[in-house]
């Protein structure tokens, strides 16, 4: 990994880690001491990921295709915690990529970093992210490389190598049935890139100023357990002069007959925030999924109902965990959105095929409206399949396959950031534990 300690001082200089370094030489006391955590805790994964991804456009744009394709390689190793009522630890992730094809003229999938001047991507890429740990009790404090996976700021796992953020966060399991998460997030590492960068809102369609840019978020809230079959979260969140959400979500569990009727419901309300650097922002989200488990069936429809002056804001390269997260070739958060979807999960344990899974699902948006395009009641649609097996037993256990297939049609003006395209992605994946 040849520029992974050049990567590591530009994300994450060393002079910020000396206070942690310091606290954490004070509490080591003898080396059998803080071996007993420190050491005998930890752990390390090394994770491979062959990806490729293929956007066949439909439209009369002039690019014909985005098509890659590339190896990741992940080394994620997490120290235990030192002994004592405050115990501190260090991780430490390594991420490489490396470009098995790609042209100037299909590049673009977000798989590799791209130069600007001649549309080539790098041969590889690579980060090296530090993180900083402490723990009291049932509450674990980081700082330095993080992760999320909130409902307003879900770390991408889209794409070839994860998505990471600078900052610290907080996370509380010391109360009953309830976990407490609060955060001040200063810079997010993008998927296709080596270092960290000024946090923007997303803006296909040219929705807001993706251009402004934000100091620092901030967020506190918290999921809680009601029952086994019931379960609250709510979330306030705010991107320093650009935009702020609350978020509410209710998901619960109904034993019915011979199978199991699942509700969740999740709403989003955002507005803009101190300059609103951004613009405008005015949008409510709110969304149904209802669905029914019975054997290795699962069936949903969904409800999605945008309403507000403009569309549901977040963060660039995070996706908003709303009624459309993974979907594959849109958004489906445009201004005045009214979505509906069907799925179809199947799990193939339930004919004696452990691991193996598919889903097809159709998603379909319309009275939409793009105001900087100077359009208004369009309308778009995805159909999407899936088929994923993880191998159960053998030399090649643990090993993924993923296929993805969607279809994406819309009457949106040429110009629109979403285009009528057949995607295809395959993901060959392995994680073994290296201690």
């Amino acid at each position: 990994m040849p520029n992974l300690a050049r990567d590591a001082l530009k994300a994450r200089p060393v002079s910020s880690l000396v206070p942690l370094l310091a606290c954490l030489g004070l509490s080591l006391g003898s080396p059998v001491s803080w071996a007993e955590g420190f050491i005998d805790d930890s752990h390390g994964t090394l994770t491979l990921r062959n990806y490729y991804m293929d956007r066949d456009y439909k439209d009369d744009g002039a690019k014909t295709a985005a098509r890659e394709w590339a190896q990741g390689v992940f080394m994620n190793v997490e120290s235990g915690f030192t002994p004592g009522t405050v115990g501190f630890g260090l991780d430490v992730r390594g991420l490489l990529g490396i470009k098995l094809d790609s042209s100037p003229d299909r590049s673009g999938t977000e798989l590799l970093p791209v130069s600007s001047s001649d549309k080539r991507a790098a041969d590889e890429y690579s980060r090296l992210g530090v993180t900083g740990k402490l723990r009291f009790a049932q509450t674990t404090v980081k700082t330095g490389d993080v992760s999320i996976f909130l409902p307003f700021a879900f770390a991408s796992p889209s794409r070839l190598l994860p998505q990471t953020f600078r900052g610290t966060t907080l996370s509380s399991k010391d109360f009953d049935g309830l976990v407490l998460n609060t955060g001040y997030i200063d810079r997010i590492a993008r998927r296709d890139s080596t270092d960290y960068q000024p946090m923007s809102i997303a803006s296909p369609n040219r929705r807001f100023n993706g251009a402004a840019t934000s100091s620092h978020m901030a967020y506190v809230g918290g999921d809680y357990q009601v029952n086994k079959d019931l379960s609250l979260r709510a979330y306030h969140a705010e991107v320093a002069d650009l935009y702020q959400q609350n978020t509410l979500a209710l998901l619960h569990n109904l034993p019915l007959g011979d199978g199991v009727l699942t509700t969740d419901l999740r709403s989003f309300f955002s507005d803009e925030d101190g300059a609103a650097k951004a613009g405008k922002v005015d949008n409510r989200n709110v969304s149904a999924l209802v669905g029914y488990r019975l054997g290795g069936h699962r069936v949903s429809l969904g409800y999605m109902h945008a309403s507000g002056d403009t569309a549901t804001p977040y963060v660039s390269g995070t996706e908003l965990m709303g009624l459309s997260e993974m979907t594959m070739s849109s958004d489906f958060l445009n201004a005045k959105e009214r979505t509906w979807q069907a799925i179809h999960d199947y799990d193939f344990a339930a004919v004696g095929v452990p691991g193996l899974r598919s889903r097809l699902r159709y998603v379909r948006g319309d009275h939409i409206e793009l105001a900087a395009l100077n359009a208004e009641d369009r309308k778009e649609r995805e159909f999407q399949m899936e088929l994923g097996y993880v191998v159960q037993s053998g030399p090649l256990k643990n090993v993924g396959l993923l296929a993805r297939k969607s279809i994406y049609r819309n009457d949106f003006p040429g110009t629109a950031a979403f285009r009528d395209e057949n995607q295809t992605r395959f993901l060959v994946t392995y994680s073994v534990p290296i201690w």
